[in-house]
């Protein structure tokens, strides 16, 4: 049996913050090895983690990741089961890291090819080391939900008081700053498109024939409908195209004069509240 000494113990509860009998034991195992340790730690964390994977993980993090002038910009949720633990200083470490490696790595499709990635802040590792041994410390199970990335000029925001929030922006020209501004109208809003061009067209010729029916039902003629269509869709305009919608911050302007006044153009966003 090799000899642990406290040195050693210390050494690997440091590298893992794990409790120091579960340090002990898997020096023990490993006949000292700090290193080796370590890795038995993970596997053994994982065959853990195998057995709670039914476990609701309805609280979380979105990790963001903006680079106006690197044209680049990505978000990833990141769930995990308590909301203590989703405010913790590791989750938004984690969270953040996963955003920033998508962001500015080669990309990914899956979680899984995302967590086979190096890690931004911690030298050596895999992002799916630093999950297993967040993992191994809190003992509670992380899962991956949506990832986005966009390969152009983007601004990022998200709001974590209460349900988390969360909005990527593309855009062209302007600066960092205004294109927060706008993540931050869009977390606000209940934009679906940034023009009348981008909208569902299926969902805008609906909304038509549902405004035709009311007008019926009103017992409107039927010469003077189409007319009234175009002032109620201006509405429908207004609650779901990002450039029509009054400015959150300054209600004098619409989004569009806003950017326009800012030397941007909007391009596309993505807006996710935390597990819809």
């Amino acid at each position: 049996m090799a000899n642990v000494t406290a040195s050693a113990v210390g050494e690997l509860r440091k590298k893992t913050g794990l409790p120091l009998m579960e340090c002990k034991k898997a020096l023990t195992a490993t006949d000292g090895d700090v290193e080796a340790a370590v890795e038995h730690l993970r596997e053994q964390g994982k065959k853990t983690e195998k057995t709670r994977l039914g476990r609701d993980t309805d609280f979380g993090r979105i990790g963001i990741y903006a680079d106006l002038e690197a044209g680049v910009g990505a978000m990833v949720e990141l769930k995990c089961e308590s909301a203590p633990v989703a405010s913790g200083d590791d989750t938004i470490q984690l969270a953040n890291d996963l955003a920033q490696q998508l962001a500015t790595g080669p990309g990914a499709a899956t979680a899984e090819e995302l967590l086979a990635q190096p890690s931004p802040s911690k030298d050596g590792m895999t992002l799916g080391d630093q999950k297993d041994d967040l993992f191994n410390r809190i003992r509670e199970v992380f899962n991956i939900g949506r990832l986005v990335r966009f390969n152009g000029p983007c601004g990022v925001y998200a709001h974590h008081a209460g349900k988390p929030l969360a909005a990527l922006l593309e855009v062209e020209g302007g600066n960092a700053d205004a294109a927060k501004d706008v993540c931050m109208h869009i977390i606000a809003s209940t934009a679906s498109a940034v023009t009348k061009e981008a909208l569902d067209q299926e969902m805008v010729a609906n909304e038509i024939e549902l405004q035709k029916d009311l007008a019926r039902k009103e017992g409107k003629p039927e010469n003077i409908i189409e007319k009234m269509i175009e002032g109620r869709m201006q509405k429908f305009y207004e609650k779901n195209v990002l450039a029509d919608q009054k400015f959150v911050k300054d209600e004098e302007k619409t989004v569009a004069q806003f950017a326009e006044e800012a030397g941007m153009k909007l391009v596309r966003f993505e807006r996710w509240e935390l597990g819809t």
